[in-house]
């Protein structure tokens, strides 16, 4: 269940401005793979079947763009453990906001960003103001990179969570390159992420991890309906160093199918 505090700071970042939205892009995703679920302890290499399900929004208005997931997560372990986690981000245009062309080299735009992760079990909060560059990629739909302060705001042990943190930094890169092969559709998107280390309440040190998330996408809506930009299915591939600030590296395949609105 989602915590009373923690949802109306993503419906704030993420609901309010597609009100207005100039455009608006709303996924279904499943994904399903063998993934690594305890990054600690002595079974933090043991995998299982794990599915997925997400719902993912992405919108523009006249002042900027929004962009937020929910992740539901099913394990099928010993417990059958489920639990959810969710990212938002707001994106103020600045050259929106002025009125003026702020492009230089690569560079198309910049935003400040505000933006909130939230988990269940872990009753894990964190805040994320920064800055979102948009840049010109040839071929690219779009490429932004977001620089963030990553400041923790969790309930901690004593909350019944996962321990506290310091405060860090965040850099993520997304992206989507679409491509044709004859009369098939295809996708190249995702993201990579950087975020810094860090301390827990306990003293012990939250390790710097890269997460690495990129998809290929195949138009499967347009091939046997004639609908475009509909139905997809495809692969993510995974790659966490330092999974969860632990020291276990997961390399994983997931298979994805995806129903945009």
């Amino acid at each position: 269940m989602i915590r009373k505090s923690t949802l109306p700071l993503l419906v704030a970042i993420t609901g309010m401005p597609a009100l207005a939205a100039d455009w608006s892009t709303t996924e279904l995703h499943y994904q399903l793979g063998e993934l690594k679920q305890q990054p600690f302890g002595p079974e933090a290499n043991r995998k299982s079947t794990t599915s997925i399900y997400t719902l993912q929004h992405a919108s523009g208005w006249k002042y900027g763009d929004n962009f937020f997931f929910v992740d539901y997560s099913d394990w099928k372990d010993d417990q059958r453990h489920r639990d959810w986690y969710g990212e938002g981000y707001f994106n103020f245009s600045l050259g929106k906001i002025g009125g003026h062309d702020l492009s230089l080299g690569p560079i198309k735009d910049v935003g400040i960003v505000l933006g909130v992760n939230a988990g269940g079990d872990s009753k894990v909060r964190k805040y994320l103001p920064g800055l979102q560059l948009a840049l010109d990629v040839p071929g690219a739909a779009f490429f932004n990179t977001l620089i963030t302060a990553y400041i923790d705001d969790s309930t901690g042990v004593a909350g019944g969570g996962a321990p506290r943190e310091s405060d860090s930094w965040m850099l993520d890169t997304a992206w989507a390159f679409p491509f044709a092969l004859g009369r098939h559709d295809f996708s190249l998107e995702g993201h990579v992420e950087y975020i810094g280390s860090r301390d827990n309440e306990f003293g012990d040190k939250v390790k710097a991890h890269v997460l690495a998330q990129p998809q290929l996408r195949y138009d499967l809506g347009k091939t046997l309906f004639n609908d475009p930009k509909r139905l997809f299915v495809g692969v993510e591939y995974q790659y966490w160093h330092n999974k969860f600030g632990g020291s276990v590296t997961e390399s994983a395949v997931q298979a994805l199918a995806a129903w945009r609105f």
